[in-house]
């Protein structure tokens, strides 16, 4: 769920209920950066209001001009400008794909191209095989190619069997535009998407869920 920000705006400050949807960085549904949302339907000026006894709240739809797909936001009361309300942007929904700070460097730099490029799969899916492959590098498996690396990596059990052959799925896909494959040399939309999706879950689960953990850890000693 997104809590957004309007862009160049400062952080305090929240973009509201406007026809046009700002802070917005990337489309959930096609990725296009800075997309423009436009409002098709908004709740009525009192809101929806709520069944446990809360303030009412204010939702829209928004249209992204790119793909024509469809994020709704909620959001708590703001300023009445004449007889509009204007309420402030709580949350979106989808939230816009994110990498997370905990992932390395270089992991999350292809990560983050992998996520700008899901509109050219082909991209997309050669920056998915990366990011795996620069995960599994700053792990400290280097040796042989991605292919025995990622074996290496299950028989460490660093990896379950089905993370790995997943893993082979994705290198598989990236080999594909990578070298010009004489028979499928392009990647579909639906594989591009599967591999970026694996990478991000790979980078959570070898990166954030651990330092979430030891993170837990360490607040319980203190």
């Amino acid at each position: 769920m997104d809590k957004v920000r309007p862009l160049g705006a400062p952080a305090r400050r929240r973009p509201k209920l406007t026809e046009i949807l700002q802070g917005i960085s990337r489309c959930p549904h096609c990725s296009k950066s800075d997309p423009t949302f436009s409002r098709v339907w908004e709740s009525g000026l009192t809101g929806t209001p709520r069944g446990d006894g809360g303030n009412p709240q204010k939702w829209a739809a928004y249209r992204c001009a790119s793909c024509g797909s469809v994020v709704v936001a909620c959001g708590k009361p703001g300023e009445t400008i004449g007889y509009s309300q204007l309420p402030e942007v709580d949350k979106v929904f989808p939230s816009t794909p994110s990498v997370s700070d905990e992932i390395p460097e270089l992991p999350r730099k292809f990560l983050a191209q992998a996520l700008d490029t899901l509109h050219a799969p082909d991209a997309a899916a050669l920056m998915a095989g990366s990011a795996v492959d620069a995960m599994l590098k700053h792990l400290g498996y280097e040796k042989g190619s991605l292919y025995e690396r990622i074996d290496k990596a299950r028989d460490d059990a660093l990896l379950t069997q089905g993370m790995a052959d997943w893993a082979h799925s994705v290198r598989l896909g990236s080999n594909r535009p990578r070298h010009a494959d004489k028979d499928r040399p392009n990647v579909s939309p639906e594989e591009a998407k599967r591999s970026v999706t694996f990478a991000q879950a790979l980078g959570d689960f070898l990166f954030v869920l651990s330092a979430q953990i030891k993170d837990a850890v360490q607040h319980a000693k203190n």
